[in-house]
């Protein structure tokens, strides 16, 4: 257990305020009817479906399953557990058949096949892993592809032009969740709501125009921890709550901590807290009982990664004219 360290986080009122912000944003400043949030099983789209109940009514809320092949059974069964305690309606659309029209499973299987040639499609399994530890080590951050056949397993550095087409193939599938989320929410007015945290939208751990391409995104300066921590005082299934955090993406399971985080987020959110409020690493060293060095090294990593992700969170760019300012006079409509 990691000692809580910088601000102590109130989660009776922060639920307060994104209840009251949810609601305004929603019916005032978007001016829609309601809202669509997709829901996976796992802890944030729960906390988010649960605060959007209570801001906007178990009648102006649509939740949404998008399983595909890969998927685990237990997301779509912990997303009907859910649903049913808070008494919203649930439609189930299964992606399959637009991935596969897409090419999705066929692009990345050719690039999984690349690096292990007895990979055998529809019948090996595989994840990707990340191989750095900032506790244990200063490496780069370099995946290495994981090969499952049967009990045996076997991984390889993974190189980056198969990495790439395995993410891009991959990515298909948040953004064709997200296309089927708009479509729902189009034909009813509603807005979509986001349901990525601080950690994933500030590391970018997110797919662009995928997951992170909402109307709203109410938790995405909360810390991971915080959205536990709000989901005791929200009626979430404990399983839920106890699930571990995965990615759910590819055929063999991986936890989100193993494909980018690697860290446990107790102590991830502790440094990362605590350095944001300006205390030292000495301090926090001290107060989590780690090395100086580990800690520098955490918060190099965080860094890093903030920078390398740095455009995911840009909105499009428009041209300028060289001085920063819009080469359109003005977009308004006099």
């Amino acid at each position: 257990m990691v000692a809580k360290i910088g601000n102590v986080f109130d989660a009776k009122v922060e639920k307060q305020k994104l209840v009251e912000w949810i609601r305004n944003t929603v019916f005032k400043t978007l001016k829609k009817r309601g809202a669509v949030v997709g829901v996976s099983g796992g802890i944030d789209s729960a906390v988010v479906a649960a605060l959007a109940v209570e801001a906007l009514g178990k009648n102006r809320l649509l939740a949404l399953a998008l399983p595909e092949k890969e998927s685990s059974p237990e997301s779509l069964e912990l997303a009907h557990e859910l649903v049913t305690g808070l008494g919203v309606p649930l439609i189930v659309e299964d992606i399959t058949a637009g991935l596969e029209g897409m090419g999705a499973y066929r692009r990345r299987d050719e690039a999984v096949k690349a690096v292990f040639p007895a990979y055998r499609v529809n019948h090996d399994r595989f994840k990707i892993v990340l191989q750095s530890n900032p506790l244990s080590n200063n490496w780069l951050n370099l995946f290495k592809l994981t090969l499952i056949q049967g009990k045996e397993e076997q991984s390889l550095r993974l190189p980056l032009n198969e990495y790439l087409q395995i993410v891009a193939a991959s990515n298909m599938k948040q953004r064709l969740r997200m296309v089927t989320l708009y479509y729902h929410a189009e034909r009813k007015n509603y807005a979509v709501v986001g349901t990525g945290n601080k950690n994933e939208h500030c590391l970018g751990f997110f797919v662009k125009y995928g997951d992170g391409g909402t109307d709203l995104k109410p938790i995405a300066h909360l810390y991971k921890t915080e959205v536990y921590e709000l989901a005791k005082i929200l009626p979430i299934p404990t399983s839920i709550q106890q699930r571990q955090p995965t990615t759910d993406t590819y055929p063999a399971e991986v936890s989100q901590e193993e494909f980018f985080f690697r860290l446990p987020f107790s102590m991830m959110d502790a440094i990362w807290r605590a350095n944001e409020n300006g205390e030292s690493v000495h301090s926090i060293a001290n107060q989590l009982h780690l090395d100086e060095i580990q800690v520098k090294r955490i918060i190099d990593d965080l860094k890093q990664k903030q920078r390398s992700t740095e455009y995911l969170r840009l909105p499009p760019l428009g041209h300028t004219d060289g001085n920063g300012k819009s080469a359109r006079r003005s977009e308004r409509i006099n």
